[in-house]
């Protein structure tokens, strides 16, 4: 993948470039004050409607920020599964990720982020975020403190992850002897994204530039992966992505952040090397999907889930938002 040939990307915050709506999605809600440009496999994405902040009752004069540019982006309940948008939605999904991203935003307050505000509509509250309109990098900064999914894959197959060589003997579940930096250069729509070497990012982006992102990824995990062992739960591994902040021309932390569906989280008292690792993710539809039950052979669009895994599903989800906050989640809030 030619990193040099992709140019940042302004309009959408989660690091993909401007494209039509994708079909097969309910009709995204209109919301006053703002107009849709984006629909993504989970996100909506919306820009004011003119120079004036309608939806928030603040005027773009009050705040250099905002005359920089801002998105609304609206996290709905649909779920994503080998690279398809699943016609079953899970219920709240989209609040606990929202909710979970500003607590984590937070809790990291000491690395800039993308977040403005939370003044949203009232009928997307708990599930919106006013955002910074940020040139996104064209790289994903994959951090991984475990041995799991692609990852196990690869060094099954060379001992290595994106050139990076691990001791041999390790195991699915395996805790690394220090966490790894495993970029990701981000594929245009309906292609996969390629794992790449820190030298192809290097001679991609150039040297700063990827230098300080491998160093903040690295200091994000270490930080988060305390947090969230203090609270007894293992964060495997996260996926974070930056751009710059047209205002400030800062690197800024951007998209979702710690989420079940940007990281995966473990029970550190059911941890145990050499298996599978529950997980407070999307794990039930996965197992779902490639059952003899579902009848599914991973062609064509995937079958509707039974009721059972999307309250299973969402019982995980606001397991590990419950576990890592201390806060009793509500669809009704009160909202951060």
């Amino acid at each position: 993948m030619n990193l040099s040939t992709q140019k940042p990307t302004s309009v959408l915050a989660d690091g993909r470039p401007e494209h039509p709506v994708f079909t097969g999605h309910p009709a995204p809600p209109e919301l006053q004050g703002w107009k849709h440009v984006y629909s993504g496999k989970v996100r909506e994405l919306y820009v004011p409607e003119d120079d004036r902040m309608v939806a928030m009752g603040t005027s773009v004069d009050d705040n250099a920020e905002y005359r920089a540019g801002c998105v609304l982006v609206l996290a709905t309940d649909r779920l994503s599964a080998f690279d398809q948008v699943l016609a079953t939605e899970i219920p709240d999904k989209g609040i606990v990720l929202t909710q979970m991203s500003l607590w984590w935003f937070n809790q990291l307050s000491e690395v800039p982020n993308h977040v403005l505000s939370t003044g949203v509509p009232e009928e997307v509250q708990g599930r919106a975020m006013i955002c910074k309109n940020l040139s996104m990098f064209p790289v994903e900064g994959i951090v991984r403190g475990y041995l799991t999914g692609s990852g196990l894959k690869d060094y099954r197959a060379s001992g290595q992850i994106c050139g990076i060589s691990l001791p041999d003997g390790l195991q699915d579940g395996s805790r690394l002897e220090q966490p790894i930096f495993t970029p990701t250069g981000k594929a245009e729509v309906g292609e996969h994204d390629e794992p790449i070497t820190f030298q192809e990012m290097v001679d991609g982006m150039g040297k700063a530039v990827s230098d300080r992102l491998r160093e903040l990824s690295l200091q994000i995990y270490s930080r988060a992966e305390q947090i969230a062992r203090e609270r007894g739960i293992i964060l495997a591994d996260t996926k974070l992505e930056y751009g710059l902040d047209s205002y400030r021309g800062a690197i800024t932390l951007g998209d979702e952040v710690l989420t079940p569906d940007s990281s995966r989280f473990w029970a550190a008292e059911t941890w145990q090397p050499g298996q599978a690792q529950p997980s407070f993710d999307k794990q039930f539809v996965r197992d779902w999907l490639t059952s003899e039950e579902s009848g599914w052979d991973g062609h064509g669009p995937t079958p509707p889930l039974p009721q059972d895994v999307v309250d299973k599903t969402r019982s995980r989800y606001i397991e590990g938002y419950e576990r890592l906050t201390g806060a009793t989640f509500s669809a009704d809030g009160p909202f951060a």
